[in-house]
């Protein structure tokens, strides 16, 4: 697509995220490659994308986190960019170096920009956090957001009701050169924490808050292109995100046999509500105990959180046996706590 820049990536990632980056990619006339290991020849997001590429054996650590082969698909694959999905890809300064040093475009902030601020690929779970688009004129589509935590990880996110002034710290990502999407923790004393590269959960809060395409703001900031994008809509609409995941205990293979959430709007008749679902498995796909367990994602931007999280739970609700087990009570137990406006459990 010319007014982007880039017209060909390499999807690095794997389930619903890179599902998502995928489908972003099909709206945005950008060809997308797939990587894949042995394991996951036929997966879902391999069948979404224009072309693959095999990384590798099973375990993640010979095939998705392996720095020289996502380089070399790269190459194999012809396209000009590499495009990772994951804050433990997005944020390692080694596979973001040698991107470059191949003569690709990395979307992503810069390797050395990386070493300082980004480079332990850790997606922020702390219960307070920033979303922002950063960009040569500073931070846009700013966007506050709490998080339900379960194991460390952030299962329910959302929009304050009452947002709270940035950190003043926030500044400093423009300043150190940090270029494209970023998620942040807040620490209780009001300052930045854990910062992340990559399609965090988080940014689906984002997309729904102001409107946006991840996707496309992290390639216009890759490629130079970020002034072609106007401002969002002001005021930013409430915005919550869930995901999905299955319970099956670790190492432990399943089957997807029930459909789940998505793909695509759910809903996109009322212009106040916008709620959108991306899965990473069709009935009959395998659900391989080498990786991440999140089965789908489900988000909505609405007038309130109420609103939102309510919009979020219909999607939800009925599920039904989908041949594995998953966590979509828990996850509708958070959400109903913010339908009543009472989000901390007891409250």
């Amino acid at each position: 697509m010319a007014q982007l820049g880039i017209e060909s990536v390499l999807v690095a990632g794997r389930g619903p995220a890179a599902c998502a980056v995928i489908a972003a990619c099909e709206r945005l006339e950008v060809k997308a490659v797939a990587v894949h290991s042995e394991a996951e020849r036929n997966a879902l997001h391999v069948r979404l994308a224009d072309d693959s590429v095999l990384l590798g054996p099973a375990p993640a650590s010979e095939s998705y986190l392996a720095v020289d082969r996502i380089v070399e698909a790269a190459r194999r694959s012809g396209v000009s960019a590499v495009l990772p999905v994951p804050p433990a890809l997005a944020g390692n300064a080694r596979l973001a170096g040698a991107v470059v040093a191949s003569g690709l475009t990395w979307v992503g902030p810069d390797a050395a920009v990386l070493e300082r601020l980004g480079g332990d690929g850790v997606e922020p779970a702390s219960e307070r956090g920033l979303l922002a688009w950063v960009t040569d004129e500073g931070l846009r589509c700013a966007t506050p957001v709490t998080r339900d935590r379960a194991a460390g990880i952030a299962r329910v996110s959302w929009t304050p009701e009452e947002a709270p002034p940035l950190p003043a710290t926030a500044r400093r990502l423009v300043d150190v050169g940090w270029r494209g999407l970023v998620t942040v923790g807040i620490d209780p004393d009001g300052e930045l924490g854990e910062v992340a590269a990559g399609f965090s959960l988080d940014m689906a809060v984002l997309e729904r808050a102001h409107g946006v395409d991840a996707v496309e703001l992290a390639l216009r900031s890759a490629a130079g292109t970020a002034g072609g994008l106007p401002d969002p809509a002001d005021p930013p609409r409430s915005a919550v995100a869930v995901q999905l995941r299955s319970t099956l205990p670790p190492g432990e293979a399943g089957r997807v046999t029930g459909r789940l959430p998505g793909p695509g709007r759910l809903r996109g008749k009322r212009r106040s509500l916008d709620v959108v679902a991306t899965r990473g498995y069709d009935p009959g796909d395998r659900l391989d105990g080498w990786y991440d367990a999140l089965l789908a994602t489900v988000s909505a931007g609405a007038a309130d959180v109420p609103t939102a999280a309510r919009a979020v739970s219909e999607a939800l609700t009925g599920l039904g046996e989908i041949g594995v087990p998953h966590d979509g009570a828990e996850v509708c137990a958070v959400l109903d706590r913010l339908v009543s406006r009472h989000p901390v459990a007891g409250g």
